[in-house]
């Protein structure tokens, strides 16, 4: 979406009240992160857009597999073969683990010299986790959905993966947990204030029961008469109020996209900003219905600084480009100059 510029302001002043948000909107349980499933397999009843009979990875499983089904045949008499397909398959075990019987979507990714493995079937194929060797976790299998007509050599089996295993998310370790920030809040400020409002919520006769490791985790120790069923202090834990403090300056851009993002309290240093070519247009006095002849003013630069305080905040900037009628791509220019010559007192992250 090029030309798409979003300002997202959030300006906290020193006048202005934190908001409070929820523990468990800012942070996950360490333990709670997705993983991954892989295999290899075989795309079979493909319409002549297999790999064909000369490419040997697939056509010597697909020879080991009639064997195993009472018809041994040999490479040589598969060369003619045009109908399957070697493929990677993955699935994707959700942050919150799964359990025997759950079923997850596979996806499926030719390898080999396959044009098109479109309608076309998986055989019944292995997944292991990410362990070389491992066990057997998952049992995939059934038809192959191309979602993105462009590549027809990726597809996906809608729930096409049984679990054999169960593999649950492991939160507690010898009756702690970890409260981990997501990355945008993660700080000391909101660390500390998270392991103060636990103690001081939660602790009995002063104990510490929270501590900050570092700007990204919380330690907390399970109380001992909770341990054997921590259900409860979790979720207190997770519905505790965090009041947000004002958020660091910065300006986040997008190149790719033409995005820019802002946020925190930016103030910009006094500047004047002279644009390439653009200029804004006044009318005084402001015409009215009999108006004939209104006197017209152009001007193509605009100063930063109507506080008159030495310096300006971040809608004074909105407020001047949107007078020049700057496009994104100059918009991003500009702010990668101000910061450039030190008048942007923010952090700025190019991507």
């Amino acid at each position: 979406m090029r030309g798409l510029l979003i300002f997202c302001c959030l300006v906290l002043g020193l006048g202005t009240a934190a908001r409070a948000v929820k523990v468990a909107d800012i942070t996950r349980i360490s333990g709670q992160r997705s993983n991954f499933m892989t295999g290899l397999g075989l795309v079979y009843g493909l319409k002549g857009t297999g790999d064909g009979g000369d490419f040997q990875p697939a056509i010597k499983p697909l020879a080991e597999m009639l064997g195993k089904f009472a018809d041994p045949t040999t490479v040589l008499e598969l060369s003619a073969v045009q109908n399957v397909a070697l493929v990677s398959i993955t699935a994707t075990i959700p942050p919150n683990g799964v359990r025997s019987g759950d079923r997850l979507d596979v996806y499926v990714t030719s390898i080999g010299a396959a044009a098109s493995i479109k309608g076309g079937r998986l055989f019944v194929s292995a997944l292991q986790g990410p362990v070389p060797n491992g066990p057997i976790l998952a049992l995939a299998q059934g038809a192959v959905v191309i979602e993105d007509p462009s590549t027809p050599t990726v597809g996906v089996v809608k729930m096409g993966a049984i679990m054999e295993e169960d593999m649950p998310a492991k939160y507690i370790d010898n009756g702690k947990f970890t409260l981990v920030l997501e990355d945008p809040m993660a700080n000391f400020n909101t660390a500390s204030m998270i392991a103060k409002n636990i103690n001081d919520a939660e602790s009995t006769n002063g104990e510490i029961i929270a501590v900050v490791i570092d700007p990204k985790n919380v330690v907390v120790t399970i109380p001992a008469v909770e341990r054997e069923h921590p259900d409860s202090f979790i979720s207190r834990v997770q519905r505790l109020p965090v009041q947000l403090l004002p958020t660091e300056a910065r300006v986040q851009i997008n190149e790719r996209t033409g995005t820019l993002l802002i946020t925190g309290d930016v103030e910009i240093s006094p500047v004047v900003i002279s644009h390439k070519g653009l200029t804004i247009t006044t009318i005084t006095p402001p015409p009215v219905p009999t108006a004939r002849n209104p006197q017209i003013g152009s001007r193509d630069t605009v100063a930063l600084d109507t506080t008159n305080s030495g310096g300006a905040r971040l809608q004074d900037l909105v407020n001047a480009l949107d007078q020049l009628k700057v496009p994104v791509e100059d918009r991003i220019t500009i702010i990668k100059e101000l910061y450039k010559i030190g008048k942007l007192n923010a952090k700025l992250i190019v991507e």
